[in-house]
């Protein structure tokens, strides 16, 4: 018989400045996991977190810097206007595009990621949903989107506007042929479904590279996703990265 153990809870905060950074420091922790699993694709992709005390500005990596290299003292803080209200770097203006429109739209959204990973990319090609193929893939079951449109770099705030449309209340779109997007109530969450979908991704083109997958039933689907698609799961499955990348790189926190 299994003892029953109490499992971890997202932290509460006692100040401000000890949310922000809280939220700065695993920030800069999934930007390092990006590198670790080789999301990073020269200057692409982008990590957003709201700040706590001002929620219409947000924390990013800077411009053309290495996901690999970026530290808590590197992250920008930006404003309405695409201006950097804190920091010495430039803000990449596909960031500020997509992630000012979606965090606009979405008062519950922490956190946006988004990168130019392999097998995210080369699914959003095939313009499809991810079908309930795993049980890591059924955390996305009815709760993603498809950007079914490309029109070259997001550098429009309207593009940014149509993504966080289709987007809607879900966790996760895949932008046709470009990448993926995740958004969570955390940046622990944001993080990790980026990641567990982009294993998805390459789960599902394997699947159907070797053969013809049978997919997991509707009512099945639908209750792994009860399962493991709440937003505690997500912050949840974050956890042991988190302290797997702070343990191995440190300097992350400086």
């Amino acid at each position: 018989m299994f003892e029953k153990f109490d499992l971890p809870q997202p932290p509460t905060f006692e100040t401000v400045e000890a949310e922000r950074q809280h939220r700065k420091q695993r920030l800069a922790a999934a930007l390092r996991l990006f590198a670790h699993y080789g999301f990073d694709e020269g200057v692409a992709g982008h990590i957003t977190a709201r700040d706590p005390e001002w929620p219409d500005l947000f924390w990013v990596n800077p411009f053309g810097m290495y996901f690999g290299q970026i530290r808590v003292s590197d992250l920008l803080l930006v404003n309405q206007k695409g201006e950097v209200v804190h920091g010495n770097k430039p803000v990449n203006a596909a960031a500020f595009a997509i992630h000012s429109q979606v965090h606009q739209a979405r008062p519950d959204v922490i956190a946006a990621a988004h990168a130019h990973s392999v097998y995210g990319k080369a699914w959003s090609c095939l313009g499809r949903l991810l079908d309930p193929l795993t049980q890591d893939a059924c955390s996305f079951y009815q709760d993603h989107a498809l950007f079914d449109d490309y029109t070259g770099v997001v550098l429009d705030l309207s593009e940014g506007k149509r993504i966080a449309e289709t987007l809607g209340e879900r966790k996760a779109i895949i932008l046709r042929n470009h990448g993926l997007l995740t958004v969570g109530h955390s940046v622990d969450e944001a993080a990790w479904w980026f990641i567990t979908m982009e294993r998805s991704c390459q789960a599902q083109l394997m699947a159907e590279a070797a053969g013809k997958p049978i997919l997991i039933k509707p009512d099945i689907a639908s209750l792994t996703y009860s399962q493991i698609g709440s937003h505690f799961m997500g912050w949840f499955s974050f956890q042991s990265l988190y302290d797997k990348i702070v343990h191995q790189q440190p300097d992350l926190l400086d």
